[in-house]
């Protein structure tokens, strides 16, 4: 952690290195929050947690100060943990493993954690560093943010005293958010029937890998690779024409991470193992081609194995390929009123097979609750023409714009002020919890900001350092100039 410790402005690279070494993945930050309380004891700070274990931070104005409008910074504790196939890591035990590398700071091998750990080490800096003035200030830490959201829709009424809420998961320096898309998980389930292996045929294990992952929101517009979506591709362009028999899938880890890697393992007649082994260096050529620009790694590789595993029966292979191939993925629509940004996507982000069937996990965003609603009734349809039972899971609600926010305006003034240039007045495709928030505190005045962070989601997650000081000079100048109440 020395390297993070050379590091400005301190002590946010100080609370970032002690948060990296405490593992914090979604539904396992427990050990992360106990410790936060236990530091803010030690502070003199006060703090307390609510039912769904969301804790809140509460500092007194610096002297003067007191009339200000109360703010609430706010962070999500936990993180995303992706890892390297070729990376030895038990996010629930070890350590993330940060390092400077040319003015970034990045992980070995894993995801780092800056999404949402800056914010969270800067909204803790900002209770600490004396230099920072302030009015009153709460600080505010969810819950499972990325896996669910569970923290936000907890949140209780009359819990925060703030009239301005500052979110600190935004991930472009020079951005300004005012609005963020919503969100739900749509699962698909598909009833499987086995049969023997026939006499005469090869097992081989079919890996695709080595795409970059990344963000299922942020990074969707990019054109990524989607390991599901290009493995089941060449399996409904060869499967039937080489008499592939398909004994298991699986791909993907998180249904808010851009899949990295697929696995099928299948069964090949064993005069047509070479000719099978021609055609993935075939689709091999033909996906890098495609996605030249933007994917560099990709790799298909197909290996020997052992299995007792039974086969799907010719019935339950063509509905599952059929199925996974015709599930759309990526950009629906592009937004008509923010130039740029998407407004209705979805992400094919986690597929598993049992003995007796196969689960498909979508994670769909829109900036306008009609979209999620279209991109549903299409699973949907999808689904039942496979004879699929489909269910829509966990919805939550976009954050709406609000282009007369006083927040928003006064941020745009400081930075201006500060930098000498207009920064940019965003809508974010992915899911900040502003938009739940706004349920228990409808008139609380919201705005997001954040330091350049590239590769969220995946392994190549870094943070740009400099970012991260223009970040906290914005922060700490608009804290010391919230206006009084009125």
């Amino acid at each position: 952690m020395s390297e993070l410790s050379q590091l400005s402005p301190q002590p946010l690279w100080d609370i970032f290195a002690k948060v990296c070494s405490i593992p914090h993945p979604s539904y396992h930050e427990e050990e992360l929050a106990k410790h936060i309380v236990d530091w803010a004891a030690e502070q003199g700070i006060h703090a307390e947690r609510d039912q769904v274990g969301n804790i809140l931070l509460r500092k007194p104005a610096t002297a003067g100060m007191e009339n200000r409008k109360p703010v609430v910074l706010q962070a999500h504790l936990d993180m995303v943990p992706q890892k390297n196939n070729d990376t030895v890591h038990d996010f629930l035990k070890d350590p993330i493993q940060p390092y400077v590398d040319n003015g970034w700071v990045k992980a070995r091998g894993t995801t780092l954690g800056a999404d949402n750990g800056i914010g969270l080490a800067s909204a803790l800096a900002a209770l600490v560093d004396k230099s920072v003035e302030h009015g009153p200030l709460e600080v505010l830490l969810t819950m499972t943010e990325e896996a669910g959201m569970d923290g936000a829709f907890g949140l209780q009424p009359n819990w925060l005293q703030a009239e301005i809420l500052i979110n600190t998961d935004s991930e472009t320096e020079g951005e300004i958010y005012m609005g963020c898309a919503g969100g739900i998980d749509f699962i698909t389930t598909l009833p499987l029937q086995r049969e023997a292996v026939p006499a005469g045929f090869t097992p081989l294990k079919l890996t695709l890998k080595g795409l970059k992952g990344g963000h299922s929101g942020a990074e969707i517009h990019l054109g990524l690779g989607n390991a599901n979506k290009l493995l089941a591709r060449f399996l409904c362009e060869h499967a039937e024409k080489l008499n592939v028999r398909l004994l298991d899938f699986t791909g993907g880890t998180l249904r808010n991470a851009i899949p990295r890697e697929a696995i099928a393992q299948l069964a090949v007649p064993a005069d047509k193992v070479e000719a099978f082994k021609a055609a993935a260096d075939e689709f091999l050529a033909t996906v890098q081609f495609e996605l030249a620009a933007v994917e560099k790694n990709i790799k298909l590789l197909v290996e020997d194995f052992a299995t007792s595993t039974q086969a799907l029966n010719k019935d339950s292979q063509s509905r599952f390929l059929g199925l996974l191939n015709a599930t759309p993925n990526g950009v629906i629509r592009m937004s008509d009123d923010v130039k740029g940004v998407v407004e209705t996507s979805l992400n094919v982000g986690v597929v598993t097979m049992k003995e007796g069937e196969a689960e498909i996990i979508c994670l769909i965003r829109s900036l306008i609750d009609s979209g999620k609603d279209y991109v549903v009734s299409m699973l949907t349809s999808v689904g039942q023409l496979a004879g699929a039972i489909t269910k829509p899971k966990g919805g939550y609600p976009g954050w709406k714009p609000d282009p007369e926010s006083p927040v928003m305006a006064q941020v745009r003034e400081i930075y201006q002020g500060l930098f000498n240039k207009t920064p940019n007045i965003m809508v974010i495709h992915a899911g900040l919890e502003c938009g739940l928030f706004k349920k228990p505190y409808p008139e609380m005045d919201m705005v997001s900001i954040g330091p350049t962070i590239t590769g969220p989601h995946s392994p190549d997650e870094q943070v740009h350092i400099g970012s991260v000081d223009l970040y906290w000079q914005l922060l700490t100048a608009l804290l010391k100039a919230i206006p009084e109440r009125g």
